[in-house]
């Protein structure tokens, strides 16, 4: 199952280098691929926000 970033990104940019299939597109609020996304958690361990979250 694919992550999905929430509202409280604050599009600082700290999880599009951690993503290994380069999932994420940047944006006022980021988005993951779902179709990319291999469910690694490693965005999501990288959020200062903890916006980051299993769909």
């Amino acid at each position: 199952m694919a992550y999905v970033i929430s509202e409280d990104c604050i599009a600082c940019g700290t999880c599009i280098s951690e993503c290994p299939v380069e999932a994420i597109s940047e944006g006022d609020i980021y988005k993951i691929d779902s179709e990319m996304c291999t469910d690694c958690g490693s965005c999501a361990d990288a959020c200062p926000t903890e916006a980051i979250h299993p769909a």
